[in-house]
C-alpha cells in the first residue's frame, strides 16, 4: 500500500502523482491539510509518501519527490 500525503496547490505533489501514474503504480492520495492521519503523523511538509508492505509494516517514509528513494522503496515492496 502506498499513501501520498499532498495539498491541492503543491506542484511537487502533482509531479509525484504524475510520475506514479506514469509508472502504473497505485496509491492513495490523502489531503494533508484536512487529514487526521496527517496530523497524527506530524506531517508539516508535502509530499510525503508512506509505503507499507503486505504485513502492515512501514518500509519507507519519504519526504519530497525523491525518485531514487522512491525507486529503492518500491523495489523493497516488490521483493
Amino acid at each position: 500500500m502506498i499513501k501520498v500525503f499532498t495539498t491541492p496547490t503543491c506542484v511537487y505533489c502533482h509531479a509525484l502523482m504524475d510520475w506514479l501514474d506514469g509508472q502504473n503504480i497505485k496509491y492513495e492520495e490523502i489531503d494533508a491539510s484536512s487529514s487526521d492521519e496527517a496530523i497524527e503523523r506530524g506531517i508539516s511538509a508535502v509530499p510525503v509518501t508512506i509505503i507499507i508492505d503486505a504485513d502492515g509494516k512501514e518500509v519507507a517514509n519519504i519526504v519530497g519527490f525523491d525518485r531514487p528513494a522512491l525507486k529503492k522503496a518500491l523495489k523493497k515492496l516488490a521483493a
